[in-house]
């Protein structure tokens, strides 16, 4: 059976929609790759491989084969407790063993350690852990871990930063001293024969000043533009690089033979120089932008705790948070962070959770409660004991959540990315086309123009290689991702992966589950009726026996009130359930059933009047418990749920948003429809079995609804299922987007594509309006990628665009894309 595994690595030297495409490609050749997603604004592959076929030095150098790296950290470590050499050498294989380490040296003489290795695979506390279960102690050197990703994109930022400078020293004199001399304003000494008669002409040497001043430009502070250039064309490809290069390079190289003498005519540096500068200027503010796009996750990783204060063998100490560990006992004192997740054993206080759920209510825990770390201890003291630390803690998997949706690619940039894979040879074929047509066909030039035909013809096709902008196209879609993804994370709303996030965007329909969504699922038992035979507490002692073994809400409401009276109860005997009609078991030699009508119809029970109670109670929105001893009914147990105090104005907010809104529950139709008329809801769908309620779903989403006491929506909706518990999780994964209330079970989570953090049910709508301005989002900047290139390409080719207007157009149209997904941070939801 295959081991399949996936990697995420965060690729350096990426500028393009193309570069991605190349990356792609390549990783896809390896044998045993299934798949391979790049995301440009993220930098980063997300690798699907089988690892009987590949390990991860293969696809690293698979990337480095195609011409890009992988950011990689060092970690140097002071390792204590080395006895000789060869415990160096076992330490050394240890640490290399490890995924994501690409070279580990450990040496005794100075009880060092340097590890390189990939930071989105393992992190620095990691590889300590690993020293520690070697049988060692590492001691970290320059204090906290440093964040390697970061540094990469730092580093790259400070570079781009650093070679713009260079190119602005060279490029603005260069610029000036063209212009000056064309108009005539520089000083007389730069100029050969008589003013007076008009006959100025350049100082020879001019022309090799400015050959000095665009040669560091064209091959320093450009030269990475060549070597991108050289290895597109060696992976058969052809990026943005290309097209720089091509059009810097032609109005360079043609200006050469004139300096030498060899030709004459007017030198075009400053157009070389200009461009390069400029687009240079342009990768710089855009890289700066990119950066921006990710603060939500680096806030919520600023979020954790450095330390925290453990009790270990009656000691209390104050350790770092990567050193506690599950089954530690963790002390948190009035005004600091909850380090991990953990459960409470003793102390009360009111826990601050806004940060993760977006609650602003503080929320009182006591003993048994379970606390989330980085959320904020406001009142009393707290013990509790450490049950998830490290990549396992909710923080953790929030980050981890959001940085893989971040890394996803959404289904509207399919189009975006057939059209990058084309856009630059098309581009090349316009701008021959583009020269050709001037040299050959264009309209005659004035008899004292100072150009000819060959140049006009050149500059024209430069301006059109440098106007074409793959970089917008590029970015369009994964940027508003990235913001998107990120504003939702902030209020407590987590996207499991951009298709998601689109799709939620069109949401026509919202089918809510009723019981833990617009109710609190909490329910208690509110009425006790029974017949002649019996009195209400033995038949609530009978009944809550037999529930004793159930996990359904109803069940546990009807044990807790019998607890609550202070009933003796005796463990059932033969406890079986039946999924949406009830249970049965043995209890004091007596068979005792606890069901709904369905239940006891099937069995042949007769309700001996009874009816009439079970009505009453319905239309009064309760849950009707019916009980039969010895297959004889009676008496009936009443239990109802009280409805959320955010329910009604959540369902009027999606109102507000033109959706329509179905309920969906097991509860009888008179129960049902109380419940709905409260909140508002359009459409009620009662008496569906757990089973059935994907089948509800599908019938919504293809518009086929046949229920006869129902009207139907129109036909191919796109549908929300909310929901929260276990019997949700099949609808949720049938729904077009499922989203999951945070406060329920983890596999409603799993299976939804979209989870709210906490309980509120108004981030349904807030959801949605995010996601719709996203769409709207990206839709913009598809529009602006798409509308500049097919107005300005032509304009270019019809001669109406000098290449250094070409050239800043293009440094600011993906600058223009990524600052435009930017205001999405400032969206109100």
């Amino acid at each position: 059976m295959n081991d399949t595994r996936q990697l995420t690595l965060p690729i350096t030297g990426m500028t393009c929609a193309n570069c991605v495409a190349t990356v792609e490609r390549n990783l896809k050749k390896l044998d045993g790759v299934q798949s391979a997603v790049v995301n440009l604004s993220s930098e980063r592959a997300t690798v699907d491989f089988d690892t009987s076929k590949l390990g991860l030095g293969d696809v690293i150098a698979r990337v480095n084969r195609a011409g890009y790296g992988v950011a990689t950290g060092e970690a140097d470590l002071v390792i204590k407790r080395l006895s000789d050499d060869n415990d160096a050498r076992r330490l050394e294989k240890a640490l290399a063993k490890l995924e994501g380490v690409l070279e580990a040296q450990v040496t005794f003489t100075t009880e060092k350690a340097r590890v390189k290795y990939v930071p989105t695979i393992i992190t620095q506390a990691e590889l300590r852990r690993a020293v520690s279960s070697a049988g060692f102690e590492a001691v970290e050197l320059g204090g906290h871990a440093e964040d390697a990703e970061a540094a990469a994109r730092e580093h790259e930022i400070n570079e781009q930063r650093r070679l713009l400078t260079i190119g602005l020293i060279f490029t603005v004199p260069l610029f000036l001293l063209s212009m000056g001399k064309d108009f005539g304003l520089l000083p007389s000494f730069f100029y050969t024969g008589n003013a007076m008669e008009g006959m100025l002409e350049a100082q020879p040497w001019f022309g090799w000043l400015m050959l000095a001043l665009a040669l560091p430009v064209q091959f320093y502070v450009g030269w990475q533009y060549y070597v991108g250039a050289f290895k597109a064309i060696r992976n058969k490809s052809a990026n943005m690089d290309v097209l720089i290069v091509m059009g810097s390079s032609a109005a360079f190289f043609y200006s050469l033979p004139i300096t030498f003498g060899l030709l004459m005519g007017h030198v075009y540096y400053e157009t070389a120089a200009v461009i390069i500068t400029l687009i240079k200027l342009g990768k710089f503010l855009e890289a700066r932008a990119k950066g921006r796009t990710s603060e939500a996750i680096k806030k919520l990783m600023g979020l954790r705790a450095k330390t925290a204060r453990v009790i270990r063998d009656g000691v209390e100490a104050e350790v770092s948070i990567d050193d506690v560990r599950v089954g530690d006992i963790v002390l948190v004192k009035p005004g600091e962070k909850i380090p991990v997740d953990g459960v409470v054993v003793e102390g009360r206080s009111a826990i601050d959770e806004s940060m993760l759920t977006g609650e602003s209510l503080p929320v009182e825990k006591k003993p048994g409660d379970a606390v989330i770390g980085a959320t904020l201890n406001k009142l009393g003291m707290l013990k509790f004991e450490a049950t998830k630390v490290g990549k396992e803690t909710a923080l953790a998997q929030i980050v981890k959540l959001v940085e893989d949706a971040q890394g996803s690619k959404a289904p509207i940039q399919k189009m975006a990315d057939q059209v990058s894979a084309v856009f630059v040879p098309i581009v090349i074929g316009i701008a021959l086309t583009t020269f050709a047509g001037w040299y050959f066909f264009g309209p005659s030039l004035p008899i004292n123009s100072d150009i000819d035909n060959f140049t006009r013809a050149l500059i024209y096709m430069v301006a059109v290689l440098v106007i074409a902008c793959p970089c917008a196209m590029g970015l369009a879609t994964p940027t508003a991702i990235m913001v998107g993804t990120g504003k939702g994370a902030e209020v407590g709303i987590l996207f499991r992966n951009s298709e998601a996030l689109e799709r939620a965007g069109r949401v026509s329909v919202v089918v809510l589950d009723k019981t833990g969504t617009i109710t609190k699922g909490q329910p208690a038992v509110t009425d006790i009726v029974v017949t002649d035979k019996w009195k209400a507490d033995e038949l609530l002692r009978l009944a809550a026996s037999v529930e004793k073994g159930s996990e359904h809400p109803l069940g546990e409401s009807i044990w807790a009130e019998a607890t609550t009276r202070g009933l003796k109860l005796v463990e059932p005997a033969g406890f079986k359930a039946e999924a949406g009609h009830g249970v049965q078991a043995e209890v004091d030699g007596r068979s005792v059933i606890v069901g709904n009508v369905r239940m006891f119809e099937a069995r042949g029970i007769q309700l001996k009047g009874l009816e009439s109670e079970v009505s009453r109670l319905q239309s009064e929105a309760k849950t009707a418990m019916l009980v039969a001893i010895d297959n004889e009914a009676a008496g009936i147990i009443a239990v109802a749920d009280t409805i959320k105090d955010s329910s009604k104005d959540a369902i009027a907010d999606l109102h507000k948003m033109g959706l329509k809104v179905a309920m969906i529950t097991g509860d009888n139709q008179k129960t049902a429809d109380a419940i709905a008329k409260q909140v508002g809801v359009d459409q009620v769908l009662a008496e569906v079995l757990p089973e059935g309620k994907s089948s509800e779903v599908k019938r919504l989403q293809v518009g086929m609804l046949e229920r006869s006491n129902l009207k139907t929506f129109k036909p191919e909706n796109v549908v929300a299922m909310v929901g929260d518990g276990v019997n949700d999780a099949p609808a949720l994964a049938q729904a077009d987007v499922g989203l999951a209330i945070g406060t329920g079970t983890d596999v409603a989570m799993a299976a939804a594509p979209v989870t709210l953090m906490s309980g509120d049910l108004r981030g349904v709508a807030r959801a949605i309006h995010l996601s719709r301005r996203t769409l709207s989002t990206i839709k913009q900047n598809l529009f602006w990628a798409f509308i500049y290139n097919v107005i300005l390409i032509p304009a270019a080719a019809l001669g109406y665009l000098n290449p250094m207007l070409a050239a800043g157009a293009m440094a600011f149209s993906s600058v223009f894309v990524v600052t435009n997904s930017l205001r999405l941070r400032s969206v109100k939801i």
